[in-house]
């Protein structure tokens, strides 16, 4: 879990150049979007959550079309 949260905090620096705006907001991302993509690192790519956050977002997007429509929303509104 710790993996995956810090993974959504990739996701969110990464999402635009607008994040530097927001420097003193977290970036871990909300409650909701942690929520909807849980189940699918745990289901997908679980293997992996010890080889880093860019490796498991990597894998969440290799497997975009087993992913949740909860998680690809995320993915997508985070740029990825």
């Amino acid at each position: 879990m710790r993996k995956f949260l810090l993974v959504l905090s990739v996701l969110s620096a990464s999402a635009s150049t607008g994040a530097l705006a927001q420097q003193n907001q977290p970036r871990s991302g909300t409650d909701a979007e942690q929520k909807a993509c849980t189940r699918d690192v745990q289901k997908l790519c679980r293997t992996l959550m010890d080889q880093g956050d860019l490796v498991v977002l990597s894998c969440l997007k290799e497997n975009r079309p087993k992913i949740s429509k909860a998680c690809n929303d995320v993915l997508v509104s985070h740029g990825q």
